[in-house]
């Protein structure tokens, strides 16, 4: 059997009659003759060579065991057509179709979803890929094209392929667990020396040699904050981490802020980088904002 093929306005008609349970709802809300739907109703069933609606001994039509089978992929093709739609639209307004956006590890992860939960209502059409690295491996992931933007750290400053735009900063503060003997109070100078630190790495030639806030020649080198997390928990070193990572840690009592006389903690400054020959588009412009509004003082 052949069958014809359903235009777009059909599948519309059969959707708002099953919606609104009636011809009359489904052509008031269609700002359309009750007839004009009657009519559509009966062309789609002569090209599907079904029956959709029971419409005998009832005022109100009922979906058949067909129309309900066939009222998901009807949805399908509706809603594929006005998400294509309002891509093309975002297009012509110059929204970009795809971001990449690569933050760095440090950025608390409470933030950055409630960032993308708001990014997702606003720019619902842009798809979006996220990474997260640490160190240098964020900035080489924009200079090197692999992501839009970054939401970097202070590594590795100033390069020549990349803008820069602050948008705040994080405090990074020395800790570990309460067992720990530089959790001790009067700690001598030097003596974070004798102890084993936990230090954050990262494998971008652009951090090559490079040391940041290391005081302890006793190292493990770690790629991974949440490994680094969860040692300093164990009681093995002691290290730097984000304050808002540990915030909770802090107040139950499983590590201590250190205070040490070399005060290895920081400001981690944080700013948006993109590459100097592209041009921000609405959603990476929105995106700087939120982040930057995000990590505003409260």
């Amino acid at each position: 059997m052949k069958l014809g093929d359903p235009s777009l306005d059909h599948l519309r008609i059969f959707l708002a009659v099953a919606e609104h349970g009636s011809f009359g709802g489904a052509a008031k809300a269609m700002g359309r003759a009750v007839s004009a739907v009657s009519y559509g109703i009966a062309q789609l069933e002569a090209q599907l060579a079904l029956s959709l609606f029971e419409r005998e001994g009832s005022r109100r039509p009922v979906l058949t065991a067909a129309g309900a089978g066939l009222l998901a992929e009807a949805r399908g093709i509706a809603d594929g057509v006005d998400a294509l739609l309002a891509k093309a639209r975002s297009l012509h307004a110059g929204q970009e179709p795809a971001l990449t956006l690569v933050v760095d590890v440090m950025v608390s992860g409470e933030l950055t979803a409630r960032v993308l939960g708001e990014f997702r209502r606003m720019f619902p059409t842009c798809s979006l890929t996220l990474r997260i690295e640490g160190l240098g491996a964020v900035a080489a992931c924009v200079i090197d094209g692999g992501a839009d933007l970054a939401i970097a750290g202070p590594v590795p400053g100033d390069h020549p392929a990349l803008e820069r735009q602050a948008v705040g900063e994080i405090d990074l503060i020395p800790v570990a667990a309460p067992s720990h003997p530089l959790a001790q109070p009067d700690i001598a100078p030097g003596e974070s020396r004798r102890h084993l630190q936990l230090v954050l790495t990262d494998r971008s030639p652009l951090t090559e040699g490079r040391e940041f806030s290391v005081l302890s020649p006793l190292t493990w080198r770690l790629g991974d904050l949440g490994a680094k997390h969860s040692l300093l928990r164990e009681g093995l070193g002691w290290g730097n981490m984000p304050r808002a990572m540990v915030a909770g840690d802090l107040a139950g009592g499983a590590l201590v802020e250190l205070d040490l006389p070399e005060k290895p903690g920081a400001h981690y400054r944080l700013s948006a980088q993109w590459r100097r020959d592209a041009r921000l588009g609405p959603a990476a412009s929105w995106l700087v904002d939120a982040f930057r509004d995000g990590l505003a003082p409260a």
